[in-house]
């Protein structure tokens, strides 16, 4: 059933302490770490206002008030950079985030998994679909967007959508995988971190999302795990449980930054695609 909703909402957690990039991120937060010159965190915003997000809501923490500093503006650094002749500078500054978008932050006060920080969100969200963005997964989608491609999906049959991609191999145990429903592109549930030759197939979840509000419901009365944590694996579970998930595939390339190897290979493929020798 197509759904008339346009979706102008985005969440991003990024209250994480990014532990295996310490000591760099003991003091800036791991979203700012910069891909050439431009932070991950940016890559990801430029991804959702491209396709047509206009609020974005950051779940932050302790020791993340740098990307709130990121995102506003610096018109002390823009009016010097203007009086030296770099005015391109000072243009590329401005433009970060566009005077159509806004930016609103709230704080996560205790780390207590994905779904805590989503159910963060819940007061900005409201009664409206969103997009969930994950910066450390680092997307290059040939054509159209990650983002754009999931609302397109929610858009064709008001259900929530889940970014995936085929991963082969014992890398599989690393990811949480989709049990395929009964008809194509649909999710009957997915198996956290199987043990490999167990995975229900070789399709893992990555970090682009397109919820419904009905997530927060399920969150408020949804048991902390094992690890003490409100996972947004078990949501989806309950969801995909009633029909009301969809998964659709990268048709590019992904990067985990949250890892050094990752984030290592996301400089040299993008300063290879940018023309510099590495």
């Amino acid at each position: 059933m197509k759904n008339t909703t346009k979706i102008r909402k985005a969440v991003f957690p990024v209250a994480g302490f990014g532990t295996r990039f310490l000591p760099a991120t003991k003091a800036m937060p791991k979203e700012l770490l910069p891909i050439l010159d431009k932070p991950l965190i940016q890559y990801a915003v430029e991804e959702a206002i491209e396709a047509g997000i206009e609020t974005l809501i950051f779940i932050t923490g302790k020791n993340k008030r740098a990307i709130e500093d990121h995102f506003d503006s610096n018109h002390e650094m823009e009016m010097l950079l203007v009086s030296k002749g770099l005015k391109e500078k000072a243009e590329i500054l401005q433009n970060i985030i566009p005077k159509h978008v806004q930016c609103i932050f709230v704080r996560q006060h205790q780390q207590l998994g994905l779904g805590h920080a989503i159910l963060c969100a819940e007061r900005v969200v409201g009664e409206d679909p969103f997009a969930v963005l994950l910066a450390d997964d680092f997307l290059i989608n040939n054509g159209t967007s990650v983002v754009k491609n999931l609302i397109k999906g929610y858009n064709s049959s008001g259900k929530n959508q889940l970014s995936v991609m085929e991963v082969n191999g014992p890398d599989i145990s690393k990811y949480g995988v989709v049990k395929p429903g009964t008809e194509p592109g649909l999710v009957s549930g997915l198996v956290e971190k199987p043990k490999f030759g167990e995975a229900p197939s070789n399709v893992a979840s990555i970090g682009r999302y397109i919820l419904t509000p009905d997530v927060f419901n399920i969150l408020h009365s949804q048991s902390k795990g094992l690890d003490g944590e409100i996972q947004l694996a078990d949501t989806i579970n309950v969801l995909a449980s009633m029909g009301c998930v969809e998964a659709i595939k990268l048709n590019g390339m992904r990067f985990d930054c949250g890892s050094m190897h990752g984030y290592i290979d996301a400089i040299f493929h993008e300063a290879k695609r940018v023309g510099i020798k590495v």
